[in-house]
C-alpha cells in the first residue's frame, strides 16, 4: 500500500476510482435538516452549516499540510504495518519466478493518474508522453510476455516529476534517483508524488483565494440577510453588545503599551496613538468590541448574532491568549534569576518554551499541578545550562525562590501574571488600530520573548475582525448611527466590501 494514502487529497474524480493501493475516503457526515422552531438556534444552525465553509474560505489562510503520524501512536503502528505488508507482497511478486507484475501495473496505472492530474491545460506535450510511456494495454502485454521493465519505466517516471514538481520538492525527487532497489523507488515516487499533489491542490487555492473570498463575503450577508428578513430581531443581541463596546469607551478611553523609546520610530507609534484623544468612531467602537469578546462570559449566552460563527475561532484565540500570558510571565521570572546570559541565547528560550508550553496543557484543569511542573523542569534547566556554560550555579535561597515565584504564577491576581495579561490585551488593542507590524516596533518589556508568538495572535485576530466587517459592515454601520452622535462621529461607516 502506498505511503501516499493518507497524504494525497483527492483533486478530481479520476482519483476515486477503485484500485488495489487507493486511499480510502469515507463521505461527509449528514447533517440534520430539521428546522429549529426558536430563532437563536435557527440562525446557529443554518449559519453554520450552510455558510460555514464560505466562511473558512474567507478566514483560513492556512492550507494543506502532510498529516505526519507518530511512529508510537496506534494509528501509526497499524499504518506502517500495512504499509510494510503491501510493499513486501510487491518485492515477493516481482521477485518470483516468472515476476508477477500485477500489483506493479496496478501502481503504474496510479502513478499515471496522478501524473495526469498535475498538469496544466498548456502542458500538452507532457501529457502526450505520459500517455505513450505508461500506456496501460502496452504496458500489459510487456507484463503477459514478461518483458515489462519496472525499473526503467520508474527512472521515466523521475524525470517526468522533475518537470512538474515545485522547486522545494527539487531535492526529494533528486534523491530517489540514487534508489537501485525498484520496489523501494516506487515507494519513494508514490511518497513524493503525494506531496506534490497537496503543492498542486494549495496551488490552486491559493491562486483562487482572492475570488473565493470575494464571493463568501457576498454569500455570507446574503444568507444572514435572508434569516433577518424573517426574524428581524436577530441584530438584538449585536445591538447590545455595541452599545457596551461603545459605554465602555465613554468610560474608559483606549491605550497602548508605554514604551521608553517611541520618539526613535517613524510615524505614530502605539504610545503616540494612546495619547493623542479622538472623537468616537465607529472603528473604535468596533475594536472595543471586538476585544470584549475575547473576554465573554461563557455563561453569557447574549452573544452577538454577527459572530456566531467565529465563536470558536476566538475562544481559541482567548485560549492561546491566556497561554502567552502564562508563558511569558515564567520566562520573564526565570529571567530575572538567570540574567541575561542563558537568555541572550535564542536557542535555550525556544527550549524553554516548548517545555513550558507542553507542560501547561493541563493549565485550565489543573492550574496549580501543571505550573509545579513548569516550575521544576525550568528550574532544572536552568540549573543544567549554568553548570554547561561554567558558570556558577542559583545558590540554595535564589532556586527556592524562583521555584516559589514560578509556582505563584498559578494565581489569577499574581502581579507578573496580571502585569503580562495587560500588556498582551494593550497589544492586541494597537493591532487592531495600528497592524501588526507597527505594533511589534515596541514591545513593553516582558514580551519581547514571545513577539513571534503574539505576531501570531495578533494577526489572526486582526484577519477574523477583518473578515467580519468586511461581511456585515452595513449592519454595523447603522447600528452604531444611533450610538454615535454626528458631532463625536469621526466616520461615517463601518469598512465593507
Amino acid at each position: 500500500m502506498p505511503d501516499v494514502e493518507e497524504s494525497v487529497p483527492p483533486k478530481d474524480p479520476g482519483d476515486s476510482e477503485g484500485g488495489s493501493c487507493k486511499p480510502e475516503t469515507s463521505g461527509l457526515p449528514q447533517e440534520d435538516k430539521s428546522g429549529p422552531k426558536d430563532p437563536r438556534p435557527c440562525l446557529t444552525e443554518t449559519v453554520n452549516e450552510v455558510s460555514k465553509l464560505s466562511n473558512e474560505i474567507g478566514m483560513n489562510h492556512d492550507y494543506m499540510e502532510e498529516k505526519v503520524l507518530l511512529p508510537s501512536s496506534l494509528e501509526g503502528k497499524v499504518k506502517e504495518t500495512m504499509h510494510n505488508a503491501f510493499w513486501d507482497h510487491l518485492k515477493e511478486q516481482l521477485s518470483a519466478t516468472p515476476p508477477d507484475f500485477s500489483c506493479a501495473l496496478e501502481l503504474l496505472k496510479e502513478i499515471k493518474e496522478i501524473l495526469l492530474s498535475l498538469l496544466l491545460p498548456r502542458q500538452n506535450r507532457l501529457r502526450i508522453k505520459i500517455e505513450e510511456t505508461l500506456d496501460m494495454d502496452l504496458l500489459k502485454e510487456e507484463a503477459e510476455h514478461g518483458t515489462l521493465k519496472v525499473p526503467s519505466l520508474s527512472k521515466c517516471v523521475l524525470n517526468m516529476m522533475a518537470l512538474l514538481c515545485a522547486p522545494v520538492r527539487d531535492e526529494a525527487v533528486q534523491k530517489l534517483e540514487n534508489i537501485t532497489d525498484p520496489v523501494w523507488l516506487l515507494r519513494g515516487i508514490f511518497q513524493v508524488l503525494g506531496l506534490m499533489k497537496m503543492d498542486m491542490v494549495n496551488y490552486t487555492i491559493q491562486s483562487l483565494q482572492p475570488h473565493l473570498q470575494e464571493h463568501s463575503i457576498q454569500y455570507e450577508r446574503a444568507k444572514f440577510q435572508e434569516l433577518l428578513n424573517k426574524q428581524p430581531s436577530l441584530l438584538n443581541h449585536t445591538t447590545k453588545w455595541l452599545t457596551q463596546a461603545a459605554a465602555d469607551l465613554t468610560t474608559s478611553p483606549p491605550t497602548c503599551p508605554d514604551t521608553s523609546d517611541s520618539s526613535s520610530v517613524a510615524g505614530p507609534s502605539p504610545n503616540e496613538a494612546a495619547k493623542i484623544p479622538e472623537p468616537l468612531s465607529p472603528t473604535m467602537v468596533l475594536s472595543q468590541g471586538f476585544l470584549n469578546l475575547l473576554l465573554w462570559d461563557p455563561e453569557n449566552e447574549e452573544f452577538p448574532e454577527t459572530l456566531l460563527m467565529d465563536r470558536t475561532r476566538l475562544q481559541e484565540l482567548e485560549s492561546q491568549w491566556h497561554q502567552l500570558t502564562i508563558m511569558a510571565s515564567v520566562l520573564l521570572v526565570a529571567s530575572s534569576f538567570s540574567g541575561s546570559v542563558l537568555f541572550g541565547s535564542p536557542q535555550f528560550v525556544d527550549k524553554l518554551k516548548r517545555i513550558t508550553k507542553s507542560l501547561l496543557e493541563d493549565f485550565h484543569s489543573r492550574p496549580e499541578e501543571a505550573i509545579l511542573s513548569v516550575s521544576e523542569q525550568v528550574s532544572k534547566e536552568i540549573h543544567q545550562s549554568l553548570k554547561n556554560m561554567g558558570l556558577a550555579a542559583l545558590s540554595s535561597d535564589n532556586a527556592t525562590s524562583l521555584m516559589g515565584q514560578l509556582q505563584n504564577i498559578a494565581r489569577k491576581e499574581n502581579c507578573v501574571r496580571s502585569v503580562i495579561d495587560q500588556r498582551i490585551h494593550l497589544f492586541l488593542k494597537c493591532c487592531l488600530v495600528l497592524g501588526v507590524q507597527r505594533s511589534l516596533l515596541e514591545l513593553p518589556g516582558g514580551l519581547t520573548l514571545i513577539e513571534a508568538e503574539l505576531a501570531e495572535l495578533g494577526q489572526k485576530f486582526i484577519n477574523l475582525t477583518h473578515h467580519n466587517q468586511e461581511v456585515f459592515g452595513p449592519y454595523y454601520t447603522e447600528i452604531l448611527k444611533t450610538l454615535i452622535s454626528p458631532a463625536q462621529a469621526l466616520e461615517t461607516k463601518v469598512e465593507s466590501a
